[in-house]
């Protein structure tokens, strides 16, 4: 039933918005338009965001290595609730596994975005050969995004999840988040062109192992 899971553009419209808005960082004095409040650098980045967003598992199984590995327990109280909540059930939307990781294509959604001007990309590199994507959060789009929270608790679900992932991911580029990712073993062996696997279950374990040893 899983793989029958679809996201509207305009649902991946708003759940890029939160990870652009939770992932990206302050942007340095005058480096942009005074409209530009926050910077996500790379496509890699957002595709590794989106991921955790769209695999409620996996991001539950990173809490699990942040509590083992000093973490708050919160942690655990969050990756509990995922379960609690069946959101690798409800709330699982498969990606496909390419040479470099997850990833499906985005511009859908992200001209959504631009036409409203809540983020702007700008590329660098030459004309057929980007080097980087650079995504923009504008006022305006920060603003829509708090304004959707406030608009009813599913939308607001997008925005404190995008910064969960946000938590977990730190400040590290795209790359190095998707190596983490590839860490999974259902993720590195799913064959190419093919959805990624959950971990639902092994996750699920982990943590009822974790619960008990701490009780």
């Amino acid at each position: 039933m899983n793989n029958l899971h679809k996201s509207t553009d305009r649902q991946s419209a708003v759940r890029l918005l939160a990870c652009i808005d939770a992932g990206g960082h302050e942007p340095l004095h005058g480096q942009w338009d005074p409209e530009v409040v926050a910077v996500l650098e790379g496509q890699a980045r957002l595709q590794a965001f989106d991921f955790w967003m769209r695999y409620p598992d996996y991001l539950a199984n990173e809490l699990l290595d942040e509590f083992e590995g000093g973490g708050g327990n919160d942690l655990i109280e969050i990756a509990k609730k995922i379960f609690d909540d069946r959101e690798p059930d409800l709330r699982h939307l498969p990606m496909v596994r390419y040479h470099f990781g997850a990833f499906e294509p985005l511009d859908n959604a992200l001209a959504i975005l631009r036409a409203g001007d809540l983020i702007r990309i700008r590329r660098t590199g030459q004309p057929g050969h980007v080097r980087q994507h650079i995504y923009l959060l504008t006022q305006k789009g920060r603003s829509a995004m708090a304004e959707l929270a406030a608009a009813a608790p599913e939308l607001a679900w997008y925005r404190e999840r995008a910064k969960l992932v946000a938590r977990v991911a730190g400040r590290l580029g795209g790359t190095a988040l998707k190596d983490r990712q590839y860490l999974q073993e259902e993720y590195a062996e799913t064959d190419l062109s093919r959805p990624i696997q959950p971990i639902a279950e092994r996750v699920k374990k982990r943590l009822s192992d974790l619960l008990e040893e701490s009780s």
